[in-house]
């Protein structure tokens, strides 16, 4: 089983952040991919939705405070795409290159994951089979990102690593966790 930790960092800019910090960790196992974020510190000032009764499949997401992450295969451009909003919604994108092809992944009819309220800040943890996707001997690589919605409309982009000049979550050598 291979399981990292993590931290997020958020794209430089001329503001300043909140207190706030994004860690967790993610692990394979065979082809069952675990992870877990935690956001903690100053959560006031951040847009959280009320978790819906019924979550579903949900478009633009990352309008909103939305945790993501891309998932590639080693020397193939494919990647997809997860994202996870705090109200429980999800949805899953297949792409066939750097912004390019994206289809919703069809092969993911639910998402289950957990949203919890901790002392410490909100955690968030999705369980996946990534056997519909890929095959277990198949080498990944993925960037780990978080998009942060606050009450005042700011938005701010948190990843692993911040490749470009402006936050771009596709860059493929963002995608530095390598399972």
């Amino acid at each position: 089983m291979n399981d990292q930790t993590f931290s997020l960092q958020p794209f430089p800019s001329t503001e300043s952040f909140p207190n706030l910090k994004i860690v967790g960790n993610i692990a394979r196992n065979a082809n069952q991919l675990t992870i877990c974020y935690t956001l903690g510190g100053d959560l006031k000032e951040i847009a959280i939705p009320r978790p819906s009764n019924a979550p579903s499949r949900k478009y633009e997401l990352w309008q909103d405070t939305c945790f993501e992450f891309f998932l590639g295969i080693k020397n193939s451009q494919r990647y997809w795409e997860f994202n996870l909003s705090l109200a429980r919604h999800w949805n899953v994108y297949h792409f066939d290159g750097y912004r390019q092809g994206m289809q919703e992944e069809t092969a993911f009819e639910k998402l289950p994951f957990s949203v919890q309220n901790q002392a410490d800040g909100l955690v968030l943890t999705l369980d996946v089979d990534l056997g519909k996707i890929i095959s277990a001997d198949q080498a990944i690589e993925v960037g780990i990102t978080t998009v942060i919605k606050y009450r005042d409309g700011e938005v701010t982009y948190w990843a692993l690593t911040h490749r470009g000049v402006e936050a771009d979550f596709h860059l493929r050598d963002s995608f530095i966790v390598k399972l």
